[in-house]
């Protein structure tokens, strides 16, 4: 969540790395600059941090530099339903030690901007999209209700590896391996300011909340908060392991 959380992930990946030793790190960038969108130099703040792909959301449109970004092949996921003229992946394939692995996002329908395609929907061709020989499928569903998020992890249940709920900020304490092999978690969470409302500045928020005109502006005093999940998958069938949440404070 923009300039606290990019700074939190430069301090803070070394030493989980160290402790977790990753194949892969994935994190949703789509608040990466000033808390909605991402732009060259944002990005590459935190891929120099040893993020290897960034995934999105509903404001991955927001700000100019991502046609470029997408153009230039940078490893940043678009929402597959959210297409906006065509630019950019709605699923990436990479390579880590010889496994294939790929990483979609799809966004939520309820309490979200208009979308180019249903998410159940998008998701099925999503998937047809990809080779018989990719195992390791990634989803990160980028939606506003519980309900969404936990409908798609239930029908992709043995269909993928993970389905990682994103865009509420608020971590959730329901990871899990569902009963066909998939990892959930109904939201990851955020890397920000931990005195905050969803990572901006709260008393601007609540003076909102209680019908005064004011601008919230991201949250930058105080200690900054980290969640994420670490999860072990199998990576002959693609079925999880393991699905790990991580909560620190920097």
């Amino acid at each position: 969540m923009g300039r606290p959380g990019r700074e939190a992930v430069i301090r803070a990946l070394p030493a989980l790395r160290d402790e977790y030793h990753p194949d892969l790190v994935i994190a949703n960038g789509e608040n990466l600059a000033h808390g909605a969108g991402i732009t060259e130099r944002t990005l590459g703040e935190v891929l120099d941090a040893g993020v290897d792909v960034v995934t999105s959301g509903n404001h991955i449109f927001d700000k100019d530099d991502i046609r470029e970004l997408f153009l230039s092949g940078a490893p940043v996921v678009r929402p597959y339903n959210l297409k906006r003229g065509g630019e950019g992946k709605g699923v990436l394939v990479i390579k880590k030690n010889d496994v294939k692995i790929a990483i979609g996002n799809i966004v939520g329908s309820l309490f979200m901007d208009p979308l180019d395609e249903n998410p159940f929907l998008a998701v099925d061709a999503l998937l047809a999209e990809l080779d018989n020989d990719i195992a390791v499928i990634l989803i990160d569903m980028h939606a506003e209700a519980t309900s969404e998020k936990r409908a798609m992890g239930l029908y992709l249940d043995g269909k993928v590896s993970a389905v990682l709920g994103t865009h509420t900020h608020v971590g959730t304490a329901d990871e899990q391996i569902l009963p066909g092999g998939t990892a959930y978690i109904t939201d990851v969470g955020m890397v920000g300011t931990s005195d905050s409302v969803i990572g901006m500045e709260k008393d601007a928020v609540i003076q909102a909340f209680r019908g005064e005109k004011t601008r919230p502006k991201i949250a930058d005093e105080g200690e900054r908060e980290i969640y994420a999940v670490c999860i072990d998958i199998d990576e002959q069938t693609g079925r999880a392991r393991s699905i790990e949440r991580i909560r620190r404070t920097i």
